[in-house]
Formats: C-alpha cells, sequence, structure tokens
C-alpha cells in the first residue's frame, strides 16, 4: 500500500499524528501520550509503520483501538449539525456580521464587532485551559434566541459564562441589573438542561474600574478578563470521567431544546 499520508491533529489537548489511505479514510492513528499505533486496518500494518517511521520514537505497541466508552459512542453517534463542540467563540455574531454586514458609511463601529472581539478573547483563554482537564462550548443555543457565551465544564464544576466589552469604562454592578440576572437566567438553564449545578460568570473585559458594592451579586462570580484564571480554582468537584459525561451531553444540541 503506498500512497498514505500522516496528518497531525490535536484531541483533549494531546497530539495525535493521523494516517489516511490514498481513497482518504482513516487506517490508523498513533497516540504520542499512550506511545500506541492504533490500527483499524490489520492488513495496512506494514505500509501504516513504514508511513509512520519518520515521526515515532522509543518504544510503542501496535494494534487495534481501545473499545469506545460510553461517552465516546454517544460522541460517535452525533449528526453533525447537532454537534455543538465545533462551535467558535462569538459563533452566531459571526454569523450574524456575514450576512446582515454594517452599512459602509456607517460612522460608528458596529457594537456587534465588539461583542465579538470581546467572546473572542475569554473562549481563547478558556480553550487554554483544556490542558488542565476542562472542556468548553461556545455560544450554546437556547430557545428564544438567547446563547450561552461559553460553558466551561472542569474539575472545579459548571459554569455559565458570560462575556461585556466594557474598554475604558468604570462598571458599577449591584442587584437588581439586567446584567446579572441575565448570567443567573443563563446558569439556571443550563442547570435544568443538564440537571447539574451550573454556577453564573460574568467576565468584564478590559473595563477602567469594577465596583460592587455591598452586598456582593447574589450567584454571580464577576470578574474582570485578567481576574479569569480565578474562575478555575475552586475546589475539585468533579472526575474527568464527569467531565467527560457532562461535556458529552452538553454538546447535544437537543439538550438545549426545552430549557
Amino acid at each position: 500500500m503506498s500512497g498514505l499520508r500522516v496528518i497531525p491533529a490535536w484531541r483533549h489537548g494531546q497530539e495525535r499524528l493521523y494516517v489516511y489511505g490514498e481513497d482518504g479514510t482513516n487506517i490508523a492513528w498513533y497516540d504520542r501520550e499512550a506511545s500506541r499505533v492504533n490500527l483499524l486496518r490489520e492488513s495496512s500494518r506494514e505500509a501504516v509503520l513504514a508511513a509512520l517511521g519518520p515521526f515515532v520514537t522509543g518504544e510503542f505497541t501496535v494494534g487495534p483501538p481501545p473499545v469506545p466508552t460510553p461517552v465516546e459512542l454517544a460522541r460517535l453517534s452525533l449528526h453533525p449539525d447537532d454537534d455543538l463542540a465545533p462551535n467558535r467563540p462569538g459563533e452566531a455574531l459571526l454569523i450574524a456580521l456575514d450576512r446582515e454586514p454594517a452599512a459602509p458609511r456607517r460612522l460608528r463601529t458596529d457594537p456587534r464587532r465588539k461583542d465579538l472581539a470581546a467572546q473572542q478573547r475569554v473562549g481563547e483563554a478558556l480553550d487554554a485551559l483544556e490542558p488542565a482537564g476542562w472542556r468548553v462550548l461556545h455560544s450554546v443555543p437556547l430557545p428564544g434566541g438567547d446563547r450561552i457565551h461559553h460553558l466551561l465544564i472542569g474539575p472545579g464544576g459548571l459554569f455559565a459564562v458570560h462575556v461585556l466589552p466594557a474598554r475604558r469604562q468604570r462598571v458599577r454592578l449591584s442587584d437588581p441589573d439586567p446584567l446579572l440576572r441575565r448570567a443567573r437566567t443563563d446558569a439556571s438553564r443550563a442547570s435544568f438542561a443538564l440537571t447539574a449545578e451550573v454556577r453564573a460568570a460574568l467576565i468584564l473585559m478590559d473595563p477602567a474600574s469594577l465596583e460592587l458594592p455591598p452586598p456582593p451579586p447574589r450567584h454571580v462570580r464577576v470578574l474582570p478578563f485578567t481576574d479569569l484564571p480565578a474562575l478555575t480554582h475552586p475546589a475539585a468537584l468533579l472526575k474527568p470521567a464527569d467531565v467527560e459525561a457532562l461535556h458529552a451531553m452538553s454538546r447535544d444540541r437537543s439538550t438545549w431544546s426545552h430549557v
């Protein structure tokens, strides 16, 4: 067998080398973390090992892939249109701007672009937490047209993250404020959908100052973007298997259809 292609990819923060046949089908992959070549076609063993030769070092094992877990089976059974995992930060805004761009003679910057830039920066920071065991979904659609900007799932629990662009603004938040109410509502709807506790977080992007007069906002973590790491340092609440199960459930569009 000739003409095999080796393509690197990242999955759950770990690098894999996928081997594709001439017809474009995946026939094997090399898992660096496990030092194992997983063969989908035993008949292609020699050709696969030859193709991976320049990329593989040290000892490794070769054999069929491990039996998928129930979580992996659920993920594999998802129709691509129902899988929310590929959503980009600010997905809804990207689509809206593509369909209805701002008028070319508009004097002021389209406020949607400020919202998009803020969601993208927060999304990139949350994606960077994946090697530490966190999973994140972006732009989770809710009935009625609302969106959870980011859903963060990890060892410290679940967070519905709402993002506010506040560049050079002085922000003062106290109950009852519509932003705080929106953050709590998003978390409540997520808790109902996932039958698990989801906490609300409001992230402010580049505020000139942030004032939270007493008493503190109820059931909402309010943080400037620079303090975002503090959101992920509570005591460990979820085991890795729980994180993966909740992530698999969250990425299914049907999970959110009745909240």
